[in-house]
Parts: structure tokens; sequence; C-alpha cells
């Protein structure tokens, strides 16, 4: 049986630094899009909470707490999302610690080897546009590419015609940030199976997110070695996939009994085709069998 209610398990706020909305902001689009419940996922911190959980009782919206945490697997970056996660535990607080040190690392090396390739960009500029919060690659590009002066860097000239320049940042990225690129920095993040001996102290059921993205690549194998770690569920209906990896996906979840979960992966205007709502396919009987295996 299907439980009524419309569900998104993956949306990003602006405690993410490339989010665009407050967690209250997110909390009245749900309620305005008819959603029974939300889970805001932000990158690597669960600074939404618990101001997030009192915006939803207000609107009559149900904020699940979670966290997406950027992880290591097999030489690859996985994400992983903790629905359920006890935002004040202290082994959520040692993930979130060993990740802050980790990424704003990786964004110091990022910025100072492109400034090597000669592009105009300051560490403090980045840091006050990110409230603080250590920036991924794509809010570094995004910085870089709001500057005016960029537009006539002749190296960056081909992320501002037409067709490139909804997409300028993850272009940016694909182009100098990952393996190959001139800014190319190793992965240093907490590796997934450390993440997965943690999570039952976090209280989060651990969920797989976007197995089908690009940088993730994950396999029927890599699902049965970390279903054996300890996974639990697998987000199948997802802005990175396409139908046939939404079935690919749908069936690997059956057969290996982890629960299908549906998440927009929304950020706001640094994903302009992944709008608010865009995932349908959530509904509430994800929220209970999730409960069901809450650590």
């Amino acid at each position: 049986m299907i439980v009524e209610g419309v569900v998104d398990l993956h949306i990003h706020s602006h405690f993410s630094c490339d989010g665009d909305f407050s967690p209250a902001e997110l909390v009245s689009m749900a309620r305005d899009h008819g959603f029974r419940a939300i889970a805001i996922a932000d990158h690597d911190t669960v600074g939404a909470y618990p101001e997030a959980i009192s915006d939803g009782e207000k609107a009559g919206v149900e904020v699940i707490p979670s966290i997406e945490i950027t992880t290591v697997f097999d030489g690859r970056e996985f994400h992983l999302q903790l629905p359920f996660v006890n935002w004040s535990s202290p082994a959520i607080h040692h993930i979130i610690n060993y990740m802050t040190e980790s990424r704003l690392k990786e964004a110091k090396t990022r910025v100072e080897l492109l400034k090597r390739q000669g592009f105009n960009l300051e560490w403090g500029e980045i840091w006050e546009k990110c409230g603080g919060i250590p920036p991924l690659g794509v809010k570094i590009a995004r910085v870089l590419l709001e500057r005016p002066e960029s537009r006539q860097h002749p190296l960056l000239k081909k992320y501002y015609d037409s067709q490139s320049q909804v997409f300028a940042p993850y272009l940016f990225y694909q182009d100098y940030f990952m393996e190959g690129g001139l800014a190319f920095v190793p992965k240093n993040h907490i590796s997934l199976e450390e993440v997965l001996r943690l999570a039952p102290g976090t209280g989060g059921v651990p969920v797989l997110s976007h197995p089908g993205a690009y940088f993730q690549r994950t396999t029927r194998e890599d699902l049965i070695s970390l279903k054996s770690l300890g996974l639990q569920g697998l987000e199948v209906y997802t802005s990175y996939h396409q139908p046939e990896q939404v079935e690919i996906y749908r069936a690997l979840a059956d057969e290996l009994d982890l629960i299908a979960t549906a998440g927009s992966d929304f950020h706001g205007q640094i994903k302009p085709r992944v709008y608010f709502g865009l995932i349908q396919e959530g509904n509430y009987d994800m929220v209970n069998k999730l409960r069901e295996r809450k650590g």
C-alpha cells in the first residue's frame, strides 16, 4: 500500500554553500507545492537544525532532519544521506569536523592552483561569499565566473556563450577540478566505509545519493559491498537519473532489499534545471520504511 503524501528527501538550503534558500523558505515552498514532508540534507552540515523542524511545524510540513556527507569509496566521490540524523550526536559532529577540515584544505588548494593559472581569484572573497562555509568546486567556479572581468579572460570566454552559460559552473568544474584538470586536488575526504561504521551512532539511516551520477558510477558490486557495511537505502528517483537508470537502480534496490527513495537535489540557481517539485515519485511510504530501519 502506498501512503499518500508527496515527499522530497534531498533538498539543500543556504547552509550548503551552493544553496540559495533558507530552511524557512524551503518549508514555505514545500507547503505551496503540497508536499507532506521534505528532508533538508545539506552538504556536510546540520546547521539547518533544529530551526528547520520548528519552521515545518508552523507550516504544516514535516521536516525530516538529514545531512549529505561527501565521502570517498574505491577512489570515487560518493554522497551519503542520513535521514533521521540526530544533529546533536557526537558521531555526526565527528564526521562534520573531519569533513570541514578536509573541504577547507581542498578548497584553498583549488583556489591557489587557479591563481597559478592566471585567474583573478582571492580566497577571502570566496570565503565571504560562502558565509564562512567551506566552498565546493562549483561555488568556486561560480564566484570566478560572476566576476565582470572574467568575461574578457581568453580561457573563460567559452563559458559565456548562449549554450554554456546556464551550466557554466559545472562545465568549469569538469574542465579544471576533475582528475586531469589543472586545478585537480586528490580527494582526502572521510571514507564511505567509516561513515557507514559510525552511522548507527548518528541515529540516521544510510541512503546512497544519486548512484548513477557521473562521478559515482555505482555498480551492483559496489552496492553489494555497501549493503554488507550497513547501507539501507538507495536514491532511485533523482534529477541525476535518466529513465533507464531509474529502472536499473529500482531493480537493484528491490534485489538487495534497499529502500528506494526520491530526492530532487534542489539547490536553486546553481542547478537551473532542477526546480522545486521536479521529482514527484516520492511518497510517504518511503519515510515510514526509513523510520522502521532507524538506528
